[in-house]
């Protein structure tokens, strides 16, 4: 068995309290492009920012015309091996939260509940009112919105209903925020799974889990600026990784 994997699996044995962080990379093995890399979002597609989808009917229809394109990547993906991976560590009771950078949902279609997951910037499976936190499920937004153009409003107060992420120029959520950091100052193993981990304040948990005294391992095709505060570090694939170490 590989030397790193070896570690790895050492690593998971002695925790008992173990916080995943993941990031857009774990999600490209599913056939979702990352944000940043050659071929990542925001180099093909011009995100709409959260004042422009307030303030503009057009850049809100523009919006709701991308969610419900056929090709749309999210829509279409499904939970890779290291999504089941993480759930059957998840499962033995060794995790206590997995804090995702991800609107995909993958962790929860893997089969984490959803008491175990924090997503940082909201999920893009379902949709809430911006005034008045409504819930409202994607299926008949999307028959109306094809069928009559309508762009989607609150029918309980009238107001912007939006898929429920974090776009642009939107507030963090600091419920899901403080979740986090409490999460990550009680952790004996933090782990960061296809981050970059260039994107704060979530990219600050590493360091606050290693400040803290829990041990920091990094998953990440590439190099990021934290590995030398590490205890382990593994560059390679995260599905085929995880696996051989559970």
């Amino acid at each position: 068995m590989e030397k790193n994997i070896q570690a790895l699996r050492d690593i998971l044995l002695e925790s008992y309290r173990i916080v995943i962080f993941t990031g857009a990379g774990i999600s490209t093995e599913s056939g979702i492009p990352d944000f940043r890399g050659p071929q990542g979002l925001w180099k093909t597609v011009n995100p709409i920012d959260f004042s422009e989808f307030i303030n503009s009917e057009d850049k809100r229809r523009e919006r709701w015309t991308r969610q419900f394109r056929n090709d749309n990547p999210i829509t279409l993906a499904k939970p890779n091996s290291g999504h089941t991976a993480i759930a059957q560590l998840v499962a033995s009771g060794k995790v206590s939260h997995v804090i995702t950078q991800n609107v995909d949902g993958l962790h929860q279609k893997s089969g984490v509940p959803d008491e175990f997951v924090i997503e940082l910037h909201g999920n893009s499976n379902y949709a809430k009112c911006l005034d008045c936190g409504e819930r409202f499920e994607l299926l008949p937004l999307k028959s109306e919105f094809l069928t009559n153009g309508t762009v989607p409003m609150c029918n309980a107060c009238g107001g912007i209903i939006k898929t429920a992420t974090i776009s642009f120029g939107q507030p963090m959520p600091l419920e899901a925020m403080q979740s986090a950091e409490e999460a990550t100052l009680a952790c004996d193993l933090f782990i960061a799974i296809g981050s970059s981990l260039q994107v704060f304040p979530a990219a600050s948990y590493p360091t606050m889990a290693k400040n803290s005294g829990a041990k920091l391992v990094i998953i990440n095709n590439e190099r990021t600026d934290l590995d030398p505060l590490c205890d382990l570090v593994i560059h390679r694939q995260i599905g085929p990784t995880l696996t051989a170490a559970i």
